[in-house]
């Protein structure tokens, strides 16, 4: 009977010690989930590796040779790609995404993260921003900009003027309680009211204050037409004289006459890093861009509110004096009239979105010329402007900018709704459309640089820790796509259609994406600046 107890109480000490040392269930928690037999194109620009992928808690912790017993979930890719996912440095998503937090159009592309406000239009009060995604959740993580335009406005509305010294204080003190609200930098959009009435010192101030919490200067420059050198000279000056790096927004050249420049522009750029000012460039890789009707107008035309603007648009005299200067614009464009400008989204009458001015103006029994074009244009601003596409750029120059190493992708796109108006494609495939036609198709791009610029290039850009990388350590925001199959679907005559090719999509660890379809989930997370203070 002693020898039974003896015996007993060694099994159950043994039991013990294994248990405290080997807990039964760790096999089942060492990973939520081992993504296996995959291609890994980790976002540094190195060539693939076999590998599989372990995630815990919304991390990778481990990059190897895996146990699928040791995962509660596994994921084969196939011998399909495993990347990063990719990060969009310039969205407006400010009057949307709380609406539509599932982002359908950017997680279908391969997007987790988004870098919104933009072009200087972003929210005031960021706190209050942030504070309402998080409450709402969204599939997507998303930083901010705070936007010169909107600091311009809050302060000055839209006057035409310089500011004066406590006007240009108390901007300076709005981007600063931005910085430490958690933006990621400051926009700037100078072809824009009232951000065009603005001189280069007034930004420099703003600039440096966001340079003094860590923050990128990104900017849609002053012209990307005829006087595209001086503008990035301004942008590369600023840089310079506030000790900030610079992002160039959707950098192209939009005057037909300097179709094939885009090494001018370039090397603009280039010059600026070799003297050491921090200088990059996002692109979307379409030949057509697309913002309001207003950019039509004179900018002088649109100052201090709707009601003058009226005024000015309805007094014969400055109405002729605004359709010589359109008219005088198109010419030294080499136009004859404005049909390369298409509606995308016009208020007053949707049955016009999608047709282009010529095509509108002919369809409302008006004389067929460039005069009455600029008519009907005011006319349409006047009742409120419109979204339109521009079809301005040039194949050419669109390659050469892609193939600049310091390049990244960028939509410039909002969170769209399924079939509403008729918008840019670039919302919904910029990103399949590069892997697809430029990498696959084109061969302008080795695939493993195409991802770096969709994923470690924005990162480090806009300082975001621990992501835009497969590493032990990092956010588990991973994609799985066909390489031989993604596509972008959209087209300007049919924009809304998802990419196709991107199978899994994770965001944070969780699977946004499976089998190619939304699963609903929203685990996006805010991205804070550096310079967040609480």
């Amino acid at each position: 009977m002693k020898h039974f107890n003896k015996s007993k109480a060694s099994s159950i000490l043994l039991s013990l010690i294994i248990i405290t040392i080997f807990p039964l269930n760790i096999i089942a928690q060492q990973y939520d989930i081992v993504i296996k037999n995959g291609r890994v194109i980790d976002g540094s620009g190195n060539p693939w590796f076999l590998a599989d992928v372990g995630i815990k808690g919304g991390k990778i912790t481990a990059i190897g040779s895996l146990k699928t017993s040791e995962a509660v979930k596994t994921i084969d890719a196939k011998n399909q790609i495993v990347c990063p996912g990719f990060i969009d440095v310039h969205t407006h998503v400010e009057d949307a995404i709380q609406k539509l937090p599932t982002a359908e159009n950017f997680i279908y592309d391969g997007v987790t993260s988004i870098i919104t406000g933009n072009c200087g239009s972003s929210e005031v009060n960021l706190a209050k921003f942030f504070d309402e995604l998080n409450s709402i959740k969204l599939s997507v993580n998303l930083g901010s900009l705070i936007g010169h335009n909107a600091v311009r406005r809050y302060i000055m509305k839209n006057v035409f003027r310089d500011p004066t010294p406590k006007e240009q204080i108390q901007m300076e003190a709005l981007v600063e309680q931005a910085m430490k609200d958690g933006a990621v930098g400051l926009a700037t959009g100078l072809i824009y009211i009232p951000g065009t009435y603005s001189k280069t010192p007034e930004v420099v101030g703003l600039a440096k204050v966001a340079s003094a919490y860590g923050g990128v200067y990104a900017s849609h420059i002053r012209d990307e037409a005829s006087k595209v050198k001086d503008a990035i000279n301004e942008a590369i000056n600023i840089g310079r004289e506030a000790h900030i790096p610079v992002e160039i927004s959707h950098f192209k050249i939009s005057s037909k006459p300097l179709w094939g420049q885009s090494n001018m522009t370039i090397d603009l750029v280039e010059k600026a890093r070799l003297e050491g000012i921090d200088v990059n460039v996002d692109q979307y890789p379409y030949t057509a861009s697309s913002t309001n009707m207003g950019t039509m107008i004179p900018s002088w035309a649109l100052a201090d509110g709707d009601s003058l603007v009226h005024v000015r648009l309805t007094d014969p005299e400055t109405r002729k004096k605004i359709k010589e200067e359109m008219l005088k614009g198109l010419k030294a464009d080499n136009r004859k009239n404005f049909d390369y400008a298409f509606v995308a989204r016009y208020k007053a009458d949707s049955s016009l979105n999608g047709k282009n001015i010529t095509e509108i103006n002919k369809l409302l029994g008006r004389k067929q010329n460039a005069a009455t074009e600029a008519e009907l244009i005011m006319d349409m601003v006047d009742k409120g402007g419109a979204q339109m596409i521009f079809h301005k750029m040039s194949e050419e120059d669109v390659v050469k900018i892609l193939q600049y190493p310091y390049t990244m992708i960028a939509s410039d796109a909002g969170v769209i709704q399924f079939n509403k108006n008729v918008p840019h494609p670039r919302g919904y495939g910029s990103n399949a459309r590069v892997l697809g036609r430029y990498v696959r198709e084109k061969n302008v791009l080795r695939l493993e640089d195409a991802i770096r610029r969709m994923t470690s290039l924005p990162a480090q850009r806009f300082k975001i820790d621990n992501r835009g990388l497969i590493r032990t350590g990092y956010a588990a925001d991973i994609l799985i796509f066909d390489e031989n199959r993604i596509t972008d679907k959209a087209t300007f005559e049919q924009p809304h259609a998802y990419s196709e090719g991107i199978e899994v999509v994770l965001v944070n660890g969780v699977p946004v994406v499976e089998n190619g379809k939304h699963t609903g989930q929203k685990s996006g997370q805010i991205i804070y600046g550096q310079g967040k203070t609480k």
